[in-house]
């Protein structure tokens, strides 16, 4: 179940950054991310409410709420230097670019998480990280 929930959410990704694209097209990349993140507040928060989980809140541990933070400041970060490249590149460079992060998340949970890699899982970095690069430096 876990394949379908990752290709809906790759797929979700790719409708997101074409529709940032136009969003960021006469309008400033920190502020069309603003306007997206009061949206992402309202329906992140409705769904956990709407799930019962709110209670939830009260238990999680101090340790948890540090990393959960941090992971927050880096994700408002990886947005807005997102919507930055997309002001500034086409997207169909632009995102091939941005989901080298699998690359790195590949390198973060081998190196913090032990997590074991496999050759499949290094070649299919390897051959991502080169489509990438040759995207990025192909002219248009």
């Amino acid at each position: 179940m876990w394949i379908l929930f990752s290709l809906l959410a790759a797929l979700s990704a790719a409708i997101v950054v074409t529709l940032s694209k136009i969003g960021v097209k006469n309008v400033d990349s920190s502020l069309a991310f603003a306007i997206q993140s009061v949206l992402i507040l309202i329906v992140s928060w409705s769904v956990v409410i709407g799930q019962g989980h709110l209670p939830d809140v009260a238990h999680i541990e101090r340790r948890v709420w540090i990393y959960l933070l941090i992971a927050g400041v880096v994700t408002c970060l990886s947005s807005l230097l997102s919507f930055h490249a997309l002001k500034l590149g086409n997207a169909s460079r632009v995102s091939p670019l941005t989901s080298t992060s699998l690359v790195f998340s590949i390198i973060l949970a081998t190196v913090f998480l032990k997590e074991k890699v496999t050759w499949p899982v290094i070649a299919g970095a390897v051959l991502m990280i080169s489509g990438a690069i040759l995207i990025a430096v192909t002219r248009e």
